[in-house]
């Protein structure tokens, strides 16, 4: 059967090149027997695909079902699906046969299958490799011929990285991918529909007919239609319900276009200034960018100190800078009393007349540098006997002092040597 047909058997109406090409799939398809996975957006007539493939098939004849996995709690769904014995948990009042087993020799449509639990995705994998379940509450394995055909409207691959979907199943069911075209991308197709659907509803309700000016057909034809074909469908019965003029304009379509989704999808007028909006992503970068700048200046500042061995022109006031620094990195307790830093100049420097640039300062040494001990031992050792001077040898005084108990203090006395 050649696509005309096919259009005209299931009342598809459209001649977009993507829309013939997924009726070509599912024509081509139907005679075998492999799963077939149809994505598109909602809206978008993905169980209508459905029936063109039942229909097209040697299992014409038989039973054909559509489950919403998405409509059906979790707690019942392989219920519903595989069915359950009596007495298989609260309510059970008698065994029941599930859709595979009622659908045995037909197909099954499983729409919006990325809703499915997981442990009911391991259930569907082992029918769709070996044709076998098990009721829900029973230990006996069961038979099905039944071929799956499931649709989705979200990115199954998405869920499967996000590990809501398995992988495993995935691949199975996408045997053969079938995609359908959102209205948006056929765009020569909308005012068709829109035409057919308000002859139907005019039919039906035996109001006028109704028709578009141009600049309502322009409206029409532009919009995105989030909500594809069956936006569009339930906006041409309304304008054939509610409107009195019959010739619409384009002023009197777009009340019937949600604000939102129209504001976001008809020409608008913007802001020389566009509205900054940052992201949390953005704001973290904030924060490490300025404590990157605020560590350069302060290695500077350290860099100066060491270097000119006192207050240099770029730093004038040292005193109150590392004050700030100290309160920054650590808030002192109660009893805190904040040091006060004089910084000492043992460097004198005398500015000279001199083009060269070495001799353009004469530095003359007034201090002896003494090297620090950084020994952890050492410093242990002279705050301990530091501790055990101030308190005239008492050992738990001292130990309190110090923040440790008198047992660790007795071992540090003899580890020490003190």
């Amino acid at each position: 059967m050649d696509i005309q047909d096919i259009k005209q058997r299931f009342g598809i109406i459209g001649n977009s090149p993507l829309l013939n090409r997924a009726i070509n799939i599912a024509n081509q398809v139907a005679p075998t027997d492999i799963s077939v996975l149809i994505t598109g957006e909602s809206g978008s007539g993905k169980e209508v695909f459905s029936h063109i493939i039942h229909q097209m098939s040697p299992r014409k004849h038989g039973p054909f079902i559509a489950v919403n996995c998405g409509a059906i709690p979790e707690g019942t769904i392989d219920s519903e699906l595989f069915g359950h014995e009596k007495g298989a948990y609260t309510g059970a009042v008698g065994e029941r046969k599930g859709y595979f087993e009622t659908v045995n020799g037909g197909t099954i449509f499983l729409d919006e299958i990325a809703e499915m639990p997981l442990g009911t995705q391991a259930r569907l994998l082992r029918v769709l490799e070996s044709g076998q379940y098990i009721r829900v509450g029973s230990s006996k394995v069961e038979k099905t011929n039944v071929r799956v055909i499931a649709a989705t409207n979200v990115d199954v691959y998405d869920a499967v990285k996000a590990g809501k979907f398995r992988e495993d199943l995935y691949y199975r069911l996408n045997t053969v991918p079938l995609r359908i075209p959102p209205l948006r991308d056929r765009k020569e197709d909308i005012f068709l529909l829109f035409r057919k659907f308000t002859a139907d509803f005019t039919d039906k309700y035996r109001t006028p007919p109704i028709q578009l000016d141009d600049d309502a057909q322009q409206v029409l034809t532009n919009y995105t239609w989030p909500g594809n074909v069956r936006q569009l469908k339930n906006m041409a019965e309304q304008l054939a319900v509610l409107e009195r003029d019959r010739v619409i304009t384009a002023a009197t379509l777009l009340t019937y276009i949600p604000h939102e989704a129209g504001r976001s999808n008809l020409p608008m007028r913007l802001d020389n200034q566009p509205k900054e909006d940052f992201s949390e992503r953005d704001i973290l970068y904030k924060v490490l960018f300025d404590m990157k700048r605020d560590m350069v200046e302060l290695k500077k500042l350290v860099a100066d100190i060491i270097e000119h061995g006192g207050v240099s022109a770029n730093y004038p006031n040292h005193s109150q800078t590392l004050t700030q620094l100290y309160r920054d990195i650590e808030l002192p307790p109660a009893n805190y009393k904040e040091p006060q830093f004089t910084i000492q100049q043992p460097l004198t420097a005398t500015v000279s007349n001199s083009n060269n640039t070495n001799d353009a300062y004469n530095i003359t040494h007034d201090a002896e540098e003494v090297e620090e001990s950084l020994s952890l031992v050492d410093k242990e050792s002279d705050l301990i006997r530091k501790a055990l001077k101030k308190h005239k040898g008492k050992r738990k005084l001292a130990a309190g002092e110090l923040g440790i108990s008198e047992r660790t203090l007795y071992r540090k006395i003899k580890e020490l040597n003190l």
